[in-house]
């Protein structure tokens, strides 16, 4: 699916009868085969990769030093497909204590922007066609429609996928992962490049714990093997239990940060 941020990196394989070559796998089940050199081929892979990522970097930076100048704390929300992001979203502004802009990320379609619009906060949605993750070019791109001045939080939904959000900094100052209770509990062990990046993880749709085989503490215990320092916050945004926690926290950041 997305070529830039390492998603199709060749791999290369030695046969039994000693012959190398390379194949690369996209998220659209294409398959192809290189005969050439696999060692070349994998180094001027990374070092594209590494040319982006610096690039996104520096974007980054900039975005950060923009949500200060206006006193926004941004939260890049990261999770695989139907976790509850939008929803938590939808919750938090119904909670009322803070005004809110949301930048949008998915494949495809308004939808989210329009379900946030709706609950009566900005957002403005952006459409990445094949591109699985944001990146802090299209977040910089979104910040210009966005109203920023008076803003408390801008949330940044990142597109629905467990594996390539983590490595592009957007120009947050938190990072938040969602892990909902239908996903099963296996999920940090799975996924440990975006538990490690964690700020926070939401265990989210706690209301369905009953009718699954989820347990809170074997995945808190998963995400904590690989970030010890991970806040967690147990949360179901249809029923509100838990919201109030979430809410207290961001009350906390935002004072911590001034």
């Amino acid at each position: 699916m997305c070529k830039d941020c390492g998603c199709s990196i060749p791999h290369s394989h030695t046969h039994a009868d000693g012959s190398v070559h390379t194949h690369e796998h996209d998220h659209n089940g294409e398959h192809k085969h290189n005969h050439a050199n696999p060692k070349l081929n994998e180094a001027k892979t990374v070092e594209v990769i590494t040319k982006i990522l610096d690039a996104n970097d520096k974007e980054a930076a900039s975005n950060r030093a923009h949500f200060e100048e206006y006193g926004i704390f941004a939260l890049n929300l990261m999770s695989s497909p139907g976790a509850g992001k939008t929803t938590l979203l939808e919750a938090t502004i119904e909670e009322g204590s803070f005004k809110i802009g949301v930048i949008e990320g998915d494949l495809e379609t308004n939808q989210d922007a329009e379900r946030i619009i709706k609950k009566g906060a900005p957002a403005y949605q952006i459409t990445t066609g094949q591109a699985c993750h944001l990146d802090a070019f299209m977040v910089h791109e979104g910040l210009h429609h966005l109203p920023l001045k008076g803003l408390d939080f801008v949330f940044i939904e990142n597109v629905g996928n467990l594996v390539c959000p983590a490595s592009y900094d957007v120009g947050a100052h938190l990072n938040v992962v969602l892990l909902s209770v239908p996903e099963g509990d296996d999920k940090p062990a799975k996924y440990p490049v975006m538990f490690r990046a964690a700020d926070i993880l939401l265990i989210t749709k706690t209301e369905l714990l009953p009718h699954f085989d989820f347990s809170v503490e074997k995945a808190v215990k998963e995400a904590r093997k690989l970030n010890p320092k991970v806040d967690v916050i147990e949360c179901d945004s249809k029923s509100k239990k838990g919201i109030d926690k979430w809410i207290n926290y961001l009350k906390m950041k935002k004072t911590l940060r001034g």
